[in-house]
């Protein structure tokens, strides 16, 4: 008997929905004896999953399956007087078939398994030889060092939000680590030093960063350690320089903290000027010239991120070296010179092509003993300021604008090659709207002013959260390639390829003895670039075929949905991750793809299980649920673990955990056959 088409045929299956509805364990039995039907009509499983998922529930669906797939003998009371009274009674006989219900049952069980031998395996291989090698690797020479700052509460700058180095920090100190060690260079002994802690704290901590998948959770996470990052670092280190002279007034040790200075700029006062952008330097001054072919042959002029005295400058008026014996107080449209204190030259511009900025002039520090031309000469304008408005400490926006060119006084933000030892560049910008032309007073020395304290410019913890955030936003900026310094490009990584002159010693993370060198697992990294490939040819073609209505089979274009909108997921968090590196002008590493590997690692595993699910569809019947199984079977006996994990992993493990002896371009190395690649120099 075929399936009762038109108001009766929906009438049963709105029954059998009621019935599933309003009943609690008859809802399951309906469910059951469903199932077990079209589990003996040679329903392949992933149909008999879909249909319990949805509990009979999609009519149309449901009833495709039952128009085109079974012929039941069926339904031998139907009440049309109660629904709860409704059944379907197929007829047949019971065999040694396997129970669906007891499958889908089973199945967790599996998976569970599966996990925990996939958790054992990952806990083991982090792990092991996690001690070796006894000396500084790679990036703990920078992590190490982040790490002795925590313990010991010095202040400090890097471009990354702070989490994993404090996490860093409280396991060394947790394992009897005392914050000592220099961790000056890759390769340094540890000796006695308490390391093991740190190392085995990195291996974690991935892990369970993974177990945070919601949003708030990890947003108030990421606040609160933020809140405790700036509570630890109270006290002043090398990376004070930084931050707004505010963010400072808030760190024991530094000049500004508890200080009490003028609040307003006098004519004889020694100052220190530092610019306005975001993670911005102190206008600074040194005895080396600037080189031949780079302009004038007068001092050098920059900005330097650091406290020293080649910060400070005297602040006179622009007609005389005589400083008026009273307070006379520097205002809005004030001419004035600036004497750099040590060199006792002063800040100086002419029409000469600055060193970076081609459309900028060339500032130096020129004259003797304070005496030099009239191109010293700069006027004082405070940003919205009026006539009379007098220059103060701290709050007052200031631009320094060249009397004789009309150029404003800038960093620019670019580093300067070695020979002005890569501070960054100031110049002369005709263009006064430039933004990186604003200028503030941070010290303020002069003894006939009353002082005032510097707490009424401390900020609150939410205006330091963003500034520490635009502050490592402007430091990635500025991660320039200097000379000779190893790079990569974004198109070496997803192919694990490697050029002889930037990455050669770039990969190697630890001295010569027990070497270390990053290099991807070349069957996954080259893997998962030919299932992109594929996945974006099988959505591009899937795509037609549903826009064309070529595929009517609801089973099918469900399946299909389901799978390619997951793998699309993937994929644009792969692009996401991925592709903006590519417009970066930063220093790039081969570690920076990582994120992105992950996104593609799934987006194997779900082009994978869609090509699994698809072939099936090609052959009917018993056989395509054959075919299926068989290939499931393959993949995991076969592809998975025996060919990725003890072929792959094994091979190239002495990468990770340590390397001995020649290197594998010498022909007696035990690591030449695998260097399959002439780029790869480990």
């Amino acid at each position: 008997m075929r399936w009762p088409s038109g108001d009766l045929g929906v009438y049963i299956l709105q029954s059998t929905v009621h019935v599933t509805a309003a009943t609690g364990a008859a809802s399951l039995k309906v469910g059951e004896v469903v199932l077990r039907y079209l589990h003996r009509q040679n329903t392949s499983e992933y149909q008999l999953q879909l249909v319990l998922r949805r509990k009979c529930c999609n009519l149309l669906v449901l009833r495709t399956y039952y128009e085109h797939r079974l012929s039941l003998e069926m339904v031998e009371e139907i009440s049309s007087k109660s629904v709860k009274t409704a059944k379907i009674v197929p007829k047949f006989k019971q065999t040694g078939e396997t129970n669906i219900m007891k499958t889908v049952e089973d199945k967790p069980l599996i998976w569970w398994l599966i996990f925990i031998l996939i958790l054992i395996a990952t806990v083991t291989t982090r792990f092991y030889k996690v001690t070796e090698p006894d000396h500084v690797c790679w990036d703990e020479t920078h992590f190490g060092k982040m790490g002795s700052w925590y313990i010991n509460r010095t202040f400090f700058f890097d471009v990354h939000p702070p989490l994993g180095k404090m996490l860093i920090g409280l396991s060394g100190y947790l394992t009897g680590y005392n914050g000592s060690f220099p961790f000056e260079k890759p390769g340094d002994k540890y000796e006695d030093t308490k390391y093991i802690g740190m190392r085995v704290m990195n291996a974690v901590k991935h892990l369970l960063a993974r177990t945070l998948c919601l949003i708030v959770l990890p947003v108030i996470v990421y606040v609160l350690f933020f809140y405790i990052h700036l509570v630890v670092l109270n006290k002043s280190g090398n990376g004070d320089g930084f931050y707004s002279s505010g963010f400072q007034s808030q760190l024991e040790g530094n000049s500004l903290h508890n200080a009490t200075m003028p609040r307003h700029l006098a004519y004889g006062a020694i100052i220190t000027l530092k610019n306005h952008r975001t993670g911005g330097g102190y206008l600074h001054s040194h005895w080396h010239l600037y080189p031949e072919g780079m302009g004038a042959r007068q001092q050098q002029i920059t900005t330097y991120s650091h406290k020293d005295d080649n910060n400070r400058w005297l602040v006179k008026k622009f007609d005389t070296n005589v400083l008026p014996p009273d307070n006379v107080l520097v205002k809005h449209g004030d001419l004035i010179r600036l004497e750099h204190i040590v060199t006792r030259r002063n800040l100086h511009s002419h029409k000469e092509v600055a060193p970076i900025s081609k459309k900028h002039y060339q500032v130096t520090g020129y004259g003797e003993n304070g005496t030099g031309d009239a191109n010293d000469v700069w006027k004082v304008l405070i940003v919205n300021g009026k006539e009379d408005d007098i220059v103060e400490t701290v709050t007052s926006k200031l631009k320094f604008v060249h009397y004789l060119h009309h150029c404003a006084l800038t960093s620019s933000g670019k580093t300067l090659p070695k020979w002005a030892y890569s501070q960054q560049e100031v110049s002369c910008n005709p263009n006064m709207r430039d933004k990186n032309s604003m200028w503030n007073i941070e010290d303020n020395i002069f003894a006939k002013l009353p002082n005032v304290s510097f707490q009424v410019y401390a900020p609150g913890f939410l205006e330091r959260f963003l500034e520490s955030h635009a502050v490592m936003l402007q430091g990635n900026s500025d991660l320039k390639p200097k000379e000779g310094e190893v790079t990569s490009r974004p198109w070496q990584w997803p192919i694990n390829y490697r050029t002889h002159a930037t990455e050669k010693k770039g990969q190697f993370f630890s001295g010569s003895k027990n070497r270390i060198y990053l290099l991807g697992n070349p069957i996954i990294w080259w893997g998962n670039i030919v299932f992109l490939i594929f996945f974006s040819l099988a959505y591009l073609f899937a795509s037609v075929q549903e826009q064309r209505g070529y595929l009517q089979d609801p089973d099918i274009l469900y399946r299909r949905r389901r799978t390619l909108e997951a793998g699309m997921w993937m994929f644009t968090g792969w692009l996401l991750h991925y592709v903006p590196f590519w417009a970066m002008g930063r220093i790039l590493y081969f570690h920076h793809y990582f994120p992105a590997l992950l996104f593609s690692c799934m987006l194997t595993g779900i082009t994978l299980n869609y090509i699994l699910e698809t072939i099936p569809t090609f052959v009917p019947g018993m056989i395509g649920h054959t075919i299926y199984h068989s290939t499931v079977g393959l993949v995991l006996s076969g592809t998975v673990y025996s060919f990725l994990f003890f072929f792959s992993f094994y091979l190239f493990s002495p990468l990770a955990y340590g390397m001995d002896g020649p290197s594998a371009s010498h022909p007696e190395s035990p690591l030449y056959p695998l260097r399959w690649m002439d780029s790869w120099e480990f």
